[in-house]
C-alpha cells in the first residue's frame, strides 16, 4: 500500500499500549484525505527481539562473542550474565509462551508461571522473595505478570551487558538524549557501525518504507529515550530514500529543540516542527505536493542557505480542537502489545497493564500557573476545552475500531465541568467504560461529583500533592492546600476511586524540615486510608517554567545561562540553602513502599534514613483533624442535580398520632448494592417520584437547584429548604441524586 505520510514512533515508549501521537495525527489526515499509515517501530523491534528465533540469534551472536574472547583468555560475562547464557534453552523455550500471555492469549499459562517452577530466574527475582508481601491483595493474574516481566527483565539485563549497553524496555540510549545541550556526543554516536538493535531497527523500518513507499516520514519523539533511534532512522532513509522528506515533531522537540542551530541536525531530518503537529504537518505536505513554498511552513526549523532558519507563517493558524478528527488507532498491531507489571505500584501497574485508548479532555491546562510547570509553552498555555458530544462521538469510534472500552485522559489536568458534563454523557449513552485521568485537588470534586464520575467508569485519579507544604505549595502556586488535598482524596477514596499523588522533593528553598514534615503529611494521608498511591520525584528545573526564568525570586543559581546548540530544556542549578537532596532520595520511596502496603504507618520518620534528620512540626493529628472540619456546602443555586437511578417505588400508608390520621409516602430505592426507603408526606412523594423522572440523567435537559425549587413551590408544596435539607433526601446521594 502506498500512502503521502509515514507516521513512525521510534522506540522505545510503552509495551502496553501506542503512544497516541501518531493516532493524532492520522485522525487529522483522515479529515485531510491525505493519505498516510503508521508504525510504532518500539513494540516491532520488541516483538522481533523477544520470540524464540530472536532470542537464539542473540545467544548465538553472544556465544561467538566469548568463543573469540576464550581464545584470548578473556571472558567479561558477569555471574548474572553466564547463568541465563547457560539457561539459554530454557529461556527459548518458554520465550513465546510468556510473550502470549502478556498479550492477553493463553490465561491459564499463569498458573504454571506462579509455580516459580517453569520460567529461568536470574538477578531480577532477587527483589521476589517478598512477592507474598507485595501482591498479597492482588490476583494469581498480576502475580504472574509481575513475574513474566521479571523474566523479561533479566532478559533486558542481559541484552544490555552483552549485546547493547544502550538498551532499556522504555527507553533507548537515553543518555544521549538528556540534556544533551550539544549534539556532540549524539553525533559522534551515530557515526558508529550500527549496533545489534540498530540492525533490527533499520531491517523492520526498511520493510516498511517498501512496503509504503511514502513521499514524507514523519517521526514524533515524545521522550529523550525516543531520540537517538529517530536519528538512525532518519538517517537511513537520507541515504536510502533520498527523495524522502524526513521531519520530527513531538514532546522532546517541542521542549528540548526550540533553539536547535547546529547544522548537522539536518543531515538526518529536513524538518523540525514545533507544538501541535496538524497545521505544521499539513503545510509540510503541501510543500512536497509543490503547493507551497517553503515561506508557508508553520513552526518548523529547516536547513535555509545552509543555516538553521526557523520558519512560521503567522497566517496559518492552528485547528480548533473540534476539527482535528478523531484519533485513528488503525495500522497499529493492537493485539501484539505487551502488559506487564514492573512493580508494585497500583498506579504504575495502571500504566503499564492492559491496553489503554488515549485521549484529551483540552488542549493545554485550565491552571496554568505552577511556577516549576513548562507554563510558557504552548501545549500547556492554550488551554481549550472539548464539546463532551463531541469526546464521547470519539470514544465510541474508538471503541467500535479497536475492541476496547479503556480510556487514559492524558490532561495535564482535566478540568472538574468536562469531567462532570463527560460522566453525565457517558451515562445518557450507558457506555460501558473504564477511564482514568490526572486531575488537580481542588475543592469543586465534591463527594458527589466523584460518585458521578465512579458511576461512568473513573477508575483512578492522579494530582500533584507536590511538596505536601502549605508554604512551598504557595511558593509552587498550586493554588491548593494540604488539607484541601486530604478533604478531595477522602471524596474519591469513599467514592471507590483510587487516588495517586505525584510528590516532589528538593524544590528550591526546601528545607530538611520542610522535606520530613511532607513525609509526615504523606504518612497520614496513608493511614487516614485517603491515599492509595503515590510516587516521589527530585525537583527538576525546565528553562521553561516561571523558576527557570525568573531563577533569583527562588533564591537559585543557574550553572549556565548560556544555550547549547542542540537541546536545550532541564537546567542545572545551585540552591542557596546548600542541601543535598538526593541524600533523602532512598529513605522517602522506601517509605512510601511499606505506606502502599499499610506496613509501618506508626514508626518514627527517622526509620528510614541512615542519617540524622529532625523530628517532624507536623500535628500528629494534623490530617484527622483536617478531615473532621465542617465546611459550607458547594451547592448553589445553578448546581445541577441528576438522578441516577431507577424509578422508585412508592406506597401509601396512614399514620395516626393522637387522633389524628394523614396519609404518607413510603419510597423504596433499589441501587446495585443496596435498598433504601425513605418516608415522607404523599404529597411530597408523589412530588419527588416526578422531578426524579424529570432528573434523570437519561434526559438530555439538565436541572439546576432553583429550577427544581421553582418546580416545588409550583406544585404547592412550602419550606423547599427544610424539605429538601433534610435527613431523607440527604441520604439518597447513595442511591444516585447528585448534587453537582
Amino acid at each position: 500500500m502506498n500512502a503521502t505520510v509515514l507516521l513512525i514512533t521510534p522506540p522505545f515508549t510503552q509495551l502496553n499500549t501506542p503512544y497516541p501521537a501518531t493516532a493524532y495525527l492520522k485522525g487529522f489526515l483522515n479529515t485531510k484525505d491525505i493519505s498516510s499509515f503508521q508504525v510504532d517501530l518500539g513494540i516491532e523491534v520488541t516483538l522481533a527481539l523477544f520470540c524464540k528465533s530472536g532470542l537464539q540469534k542473540i545467544f548465538n551472536t553472544v556465544l561467538q562473542k566469548q568463543n573469540i574472547e576464550l581464545l584470548n583468555s578473556n571472558s567479561s560475562l558477569t555471574e548474572n550474565a553466564s547463568r541465563i547464557l547457560a539457561l539459554r534453552e530454557d529461556y527459548c523455550q518458554t520465550i513465546d509462551a510468556v510473550v502470549l500471555f502478556l498479550q492477553g492469549g493463553n490465561p491459564t499459562l499463569a498458573h504454571r508461571i506462579c509455580k516459580r517452577n517453569y520460567l529461568p530466574e536470574a538477578s531480577r527475582f532477587a527483589q521476589l522473595n517478598d512477592l507474598i508481601w507485595a501482591f498479597g491483595n492482588m490476583g494469581i493474574a498480576d502475580k504472574a505478570k509481575h513475574i513474566a516481566t521479571m523474566y523479561l527483565e533479566d532478559l533486558s539485563d542481559f541484552i544490555a551487558e552483552c549485546i547493547d549497553p544502550h538498551f532499556g524496555f522504555s527507553r533507548y540510549a537515553e543518555k544521549l538524549g538528556r540534556s544533551a545541550n550539544s549534539f556532540d556526543e549524539l553525533y559522534t554516536a551515530l557515526q558508529q557501525p550500527y549496533t545489534y538493535i540498530d540492525t533490527v531497527l533499520i531491517e523492520i523500518l526498511a520493510e516498511r518504507m517498501e512496503e509504503i513507499q511514502p513521499k514524507l516520514v514523519a517521526l514524533s519523539v515524545p521522550f529523550p529515550g525516543n531520540l537517538y533511534t529517530s536519528f538512525r532512522c532518519g538517517q537511513w532513509i537520507k541515504a536510502n530514500y533520498p527523495d524522502v522528506r524526513v521531519a520530527m515533531g513531538g514532546g522532546f522537540a517541542n521542549t528540548e529543540l526550540r533553539s536547535v542551530s547546529d547544522k548537522r541536525v539536518f543531515e538526518f531530518y529536513d524538518f523540525i516542527s514545533l507544538d501541535d503537529g496538524e497545521s505544521p504537518l499539513e503545510n509540510l505536505v503541501s510543500l512536497i505536493n509543490g503547493q507551497y513554498t517553503v515561506d508557508n511552513l508553520k513552526r518548523t526549523f529547516t536547513l535555509m542557505d545552509g543555516d538553521v532558519a526557523f520558519i512560521n507563517n503567522k497566517a496559518s493558524t492552528d485547528y480548533k480542537q473540534g476539527e482535528v478528527g478523531t484519533p485513528d488507532y488503525s495500522d497499529f498491531l493492537l493485539d501484539k502489545y505487551i502488559s506487564a507489571i514492573e512493580i508494585a505500584n497500583p498506579m504504575h501497574s495502571l500504566w503499564s497493564d492492559g491496553r489503554w485508548n488515549k485521549l484529551t479532555m483540552a488542549h493545554g491546562c485550565y491552571w496554568g500557573k505552577c511556577t516549576f510547570c513548562d507554563i510558557s509553552l504552548d501545549y500547556i498555555q492554550r488551554y481549550e476545552p472539548i464539546n463532551a458530544q463531541l469526546l464521547c462521538d470519539r470514544m465510541e469510534t474508538i471503541i467500535a475500531q479497536t475492541g476496547q472500552s479503556g480510556f487514559h485522559f492524558v490532561d495535564e489536568a482535566a478540568p472538574p465541568a468536562m469531567m462532570r458534563a463527560l460522566a453525565i454523557e457517558i451515562l445518557r449513552r450507558k457506555l460501558t467504560v473504564s477511564w482514568w485521568t490526572n486531575i488537580r485537588f481542588e475543592k469543586s470534586f465534591t463527594l458527589d461529583l466523584c460518585l458521578l464520575l465512579k458511576e461512568s467508569g473513573c477508575i483512578a485519579v492522579s494530582g500533584g500533592l507536590e511538596v505536601a507544604s502549605d508554604r512551598l505549595l504557595e511558593l509552587i502556586q498550586k493554588g491548593v492546600t494540604v488539607a484541601q488535598v486530604a478533604k478531595v482524596n477522602r471524596n474519591f477514596t469513599e467514592a471507590g476511586i483510587m487516588v495517586h499523588a505525584y510528590l516532589m522533593y528538593g524544590f528550591p528553598s526546601q528545607t530538611i524540615q520542610e522535606t520530613i514534615d511532607s513525609l509526615e503529611m504523606v504518612r497520614q494521608m496513608f493511614k487516614a486510608g485517603i491515599l492509595q498511591s503515590a510516587f516521589w520525584h527530585h525537583f527538576a528545573l525546565t528553562t521553561h517554567s516561571p523558576v527557570g526564568q525568573n531563577p533569583t525570586k527562588y533564591g537559585i543559581q543557574l550553572a549556565s545561562d548560556t544555550l547549547g546548540t542542540f537541546a536545550n530544556n532541564d537546567v542545572v542549578f545551585t540552591d542557596s540553602t546548600g542541601i543535598d537532596h538526593d541524600a533523602f532520595s532512598f529513605g522517602l520511596k522506601k517509605s512510601l513502599l511499606n505506606y502502599m502496603h499499610n506496613l509501618c504507618l506508626d514508626d518514627n520518620l527517622q526509620t528510614w534514613f541512615d542519617f540524622k534528620v529532625p523530628k517532624t512540626k507536623v500535628a500528629i493529628d494534623f490530617i484527622n483533624n483536617a478531615l473532621m472540619e465542617t465546611e459550607p456546602p458547594l451547592v448553589k443555586p445553578t448546581s445541577k442535580v441528576v438522578w441516577l437511578g431507577q424509578s422508585p417505588l412508592i406506597e401509601t400508608f396512614t399514620k395516626s398520632k393522637k387522633g389524628n390520621q394523614w396519609t404518607m409516602a413510603s419510597i423504596t430505592f433499589q441501587s446495585k448494592k443496596e435498598t433504601l426507603n425513605i418516608k415522607i408526606s404523599e404529597e411530597e412523594g408523589i412530588w419527588l417520584a416526578q422531578i426524579l423522572d424529570k432528573i434523570s440523567v437519561k434526559n438530555l435537559k439538565s436541572y439546576t437547584l432553583q429550577e427544581i425549587k421553582d418546580n416545588f413551590e409550583e406544585a404547592g408544596l412550602e419550606d423547599f429548604e427544610l424539605f429538601w435539607d433534610n435527613k431523607p433526601i440527604n441520604t439518597l446521594n447513595k442511591v444516585g441524586l447528585l448534587r453537582l
